[in-house]
């Protein structure tokens, strides 16, 4: 059975760095896509970043470039989200969410880890 877990959310000031860490099992994770959504209250959900397993290809929403970077962890199966010059726009639910290459939607999610920017 397929399983994502999130974790690293917290609350932290505007100019801060956060990690947030996406673990996943029960699926081909060498052979899938991963990618990070929030959702802010109000709002609707959002794309923030993904990666390629694979091959390590990312991508960024435009609101994100340089300040966020993902990539592989050393630990198995996990991805991480590195958020730097956090914003209180940042503020939101992140969700990390999995498809399989080939699949045209992101079938396996997170419960979603809240990250809060404030003063």
């Amino acid at each position: 059975q397929a399983q994502i877990a999130e974790s690293g959310g917290d609350l932290v000031q505007p100019g801060g760095s956060l990690r947030l860490f996406c673990e996943a099992s029960g699926f081909g994770f060498d052979y899938s896509k991963i990618a990070w959504f929030r959702q802010a209250p109000g709002k609707e959900r959002e794309g923030v970043s993904c990666i390629s397993v694979s091959d390590g290809a990312t991508g960024y929403a435009d609101s994100v470039k340089g300040r966020f970077t993902i990539a592989r962890a050393d630990a198995r199966n996990t991805v991480y989200l590195q958020m730097n010059s956090l914003k209180p726009e940042d503020t939101a639910v992140y969700y990390c969410a999995a498809r399989l290459l080939g699949a045209n939607k992101y079938d396996y999610w997170g419960q979603g880890t809240q990250i809060t920017v404030s003063s």
